[in-house]
């Protein structure tokens, strides 16, 4: 899938690739992915300025992972720096999808992205809940196209 919306997006993590995230083929193993992204998600909330604590103390409701799908589009050796951005890609009535990406920090060069579907939650009911308009609104300024 291109990438093709202009809208800025907040940078959320730096990193790089060391030699133990090789596999037996020399490029950055798929597990490695995973915890870059979910670090920068966390990022993400308090980077749009709708922090956790505050979904939780002003709304009662926290988010949690419903679904996480990684497209690895070119590889990554030791020694690559990469960035991790972010937007809200869908807005639903009880979730949200945030779009990531890993972009290569000397040349711009896309190589994966991370779709994360987040369910908004009630820790009294152990249920979903609808998103806060409040959230929305915050949201709302973020959102990309499909």
């Amino acid at each position: 899938m291109p990438e093709t919306d202009t809208k800025p997006r907040p940078e959320l993590l730096r990193g790089v690739v060391h030699p133990w995230h090789h596999d037996i083929f020399g490029h950055m193993n798929v597990r490695h992915y995973a915890p870059f992204f979910d670090d920068a998600s966390f990022f993400l909330y308090t980077t749009l300025n709708i922090p956790i604590s505050w979904m939780m103390e002003e709304h009662g409701v926290h988010i949690v992972s419903a679904k996480a799908e990684t497209n690895f589009i070119r590889e990554l050796k030791a020694g690559d720096s990469f960035i991790i951005d972010g937007a809200a890609r869908r807005l639903g009535g009880k979730s949200m999808t945030f779009h990531l990406r890993m972009i290569h920090a000397e040349t711009g060069v896309l190589h994966a992205t991370y779709d994360l579907t987040e369910v908004f939650f009630d820790p009294r009911t152990r249920k979903s809940a609808p998103m806060p308009e409040a959230v929305r609104e915050r949201l709302t300024p973020h959102l990309i196209a499909d």
